[in-house]
């Protein structure tokens, strides 16, 4: 079938009738019979039984319009986006974050994006890295956000910012009454650690090693965002990126960079094949200048 006969039946079929497909397609009800004519000559099979003057689409009709309904979305899509491509504007920005970014970094830049872009639209979604590299190659995300250079030859990594792992010690804590940064030696609390597979928690667990330093810890967490939960709590302290830190409660918390010095970059991905349209390239600024305040208020530019 071709497009145009694909267009005429979808037609038939949500409006029910030749004249209603006409007045969908803007067209004449002589074309829409032409079309749908040529259609089933060339499919070799009817896709209607005319009984009195009505239309009743045969069983093979029902089956083929499941696929090109899915079909005709497709195609709005892309008019749509041709359309905006022709004004300047993308029709939306499909963003993608580790969570600890999404909480912290997204929030402030997409308040300057949506004042500039009223028109467009963003989807947002959080996951990890791993999941976050398929969406970019399979173009579920135009653009993500990440602590880790994934090494992947179909994902281009750019750094939009660096600062170093942060302590989050709980206010009236040995580690909370010192200036400066904390030597790891000097941590006398329990520790709330990162699970084992975390690739930032393994190396602030290998700054310990190194020094042959024992830390007590008996819990264990899946996000910055929950260690910083439990040091606001009084649970114990614990080791973050410096964008979680920069979240923290300083009514409940001192925070310290953390010494050794372990750097941390904030990573944009997209996919290498993939350029971006204007808004998503404006957005890329939004979230460094957000990615480098929050820096800023935790003591590093």
């Amino acid at each position: 079938m071709r497009l145009r006969h694909i267009e005429v039946f979808h037609a038939i079929m949500q409006a029910g009738t030749i004249s209603g497909a006409a007045q969908l397609l803007h067209i004449s009800q002589p074309a829409v019979t032409k079309v749908l004519q040529h259609a089933e000559l060339q499919l070799g099979m009817p896709l209607f039984d005319r009984l009195k003057g009505k239309l009743y689409p045969t069983p093979e009709a029902q089956r083929l319009f499941v696929e090109i309904d899915k079909l005709n979305r497709d195609l709005v899509t892309i008019r749509r986006l041709a359309a905006n491509l022709r004004s300047g504007i993308s029709e939306q920005v499909k963003l993608v974050a580790t969570p600890t970014l999404g909480a912290s970094v997204i929030p402030a830049a997409m308040t300057h994006w949506a004042k500039a872009f009223p028109a467009s639209r963003c989807i947002l979604a959080t996951n990890h890295t791993r999941e976050i590299v398929n969406a970019l190659l399979l173009g579920e995300a135009d653009l993500a956000l990440s602590l880790q250079d994934p090494r992947h030859p179909g994902i281009k990594a750019e750094v939009l910012a660096a600062g170093p792992m942060m302590a989050l010690c709980p206010l009236g804590s040995p580690e909370a009454a010192g200036e400066g940064p904390l030597p790891i030696e000097q941590i006398r609390s329990e520790l709330i650690a990162m699970a084992e597979d975390d690739p930032l928690g393994s190396v602030v667990m290998s700054a310990f090693e190194a020094q042959g330093l024992e830390i007590a810890s008996r819990i264990t967490v899946q996000t910055y965002q929950l260690a910083r939960a439990l040091v606001e709590a009084g649970v114990g302290m614990t080791v973050v990126d410096p964008f979680t830190a920069a979240s923290a409660d300083r009514a409940r918390v001192r925070v310290r960079p953390l010494l050794p010095r372990i750097p941390v970059q904030l990573y944009l991905l997209t996919a290498a094949n993939a350029p971006l349209a204007q808004p998503a390239r404006k957005l890329v600024g939004f979230l460094g200048q957000a990615a480098r305040e929050h820096l800023g208020s935790v003591g590093e530019a």
